[in-house]
């Protein structure tokens, strides 16, 4: 998703990987180009489980791993030749725990309700979230960036998941405050499934060769698992404004 709590200029290149890290818990890193006149958040919508807590999400600092997409990258050799287009309070609450994060800070907000608690700079307007009925359940990962222009680091955090047996790609699109049906795309998806599954669809490509031939396991904090393949989908230009929702099918 590029949801962001004010106006940006320019944003491009995004590249987001998912994957299941134990058959419950889904990571997800996000990385992009973008410029923007003021300082902003971005914020990603995520299928938390029921009872996640404001310590639930884990947030990794891959500020040690700029290349991280790029070795990704590298287990496809060949340019693909098609892009899919496609309760009552008892009180008021505290402030949400902010966490450096390699450049960035960031909170974990656990519902639409909690966003209060968050500097007014890094909120969407309630007729927004009004709009998008389907993240009423959902929790939030807010990343706080600086203005100017730039090329953010990759982004980690693993969640534990209301989709078991799906990942989630945050890829709506916000970027005046308002939601269109449709966006210009310019995304690159990643995949890896649990251990015994597989990425379903024919509009993922499967890389040839083991992640761990290109990523280096130990600078991505073991998000990545060295001893599956890949799974890569590219969404390139104007498309439905929604989230995508890889299937896994288990080998058994």
């Amino acid at each position: 998703m590029c949801c962001f709590s004010g106006p940006v200029k320019y944003v491009g290149s995004t590249r987001i990987f998912a994957r299941f890290l134990d058959g419950v818990d889904q990571c997800l890193v996000y990385e992009m180009r973008m410029r923007a006149d003021v300082e902003l958040a971005m914020i990603l919508p995520i299928p938390v489980a029921r009872g996640t807590g404001e310590d639930g999400v884990e947030f990794v600092d891959l500020s040690g791993y700029h290349g991280f997409f790029d070795d990704l990258e590298k287990a496809y050799p060949v340019v693909p030749t098609l892009a899919y287009r496609a309760s009552k309070s008892a009180g008021p609450k505290p402030q949400l725990v902010v966490r450096r994060v390699g450049a960035f800070d960031a909170s974990f907000v656990p519902t639409i309700a909690d966003f209060k608690r968050l500097d007014a700079r890094f909120r969407l307007d309630d007729t927004v979230w009004k709009s998008l009925p389907q993240y009423k359940d959902y929790g939030f990962a807010v990343f706080k960036l600086r203005a100017g222009e730039q090329k953010v680091h990759p982004m980690a955090f693993r969640f534990p998941t209301a989709m078991p047996g799906r990942l989630f790609f945050p890829t709506v699109h916000i970027h005046d405050g308002k939601v269109h049906t449709h966006e210009e795309f310019d995304h690159t998806l990643y995949s890896q499934a649990w251990k015994n599954a597989v990425i379903s669809g024919r509009e993922w490509d499967e890389s040839e060769k083991n992640a761990g031939q290109f990523v280096d396991a130990a600078k991505a904090k073991d998000l990545v698992w060295p001893g599956g393949h890949l799974y890569r989908r590219s969404i390139i230009g104007r498309a439905r404004n929604e989230d995508v929702i890889a299937m896994t099918r288990n080998l058994g």
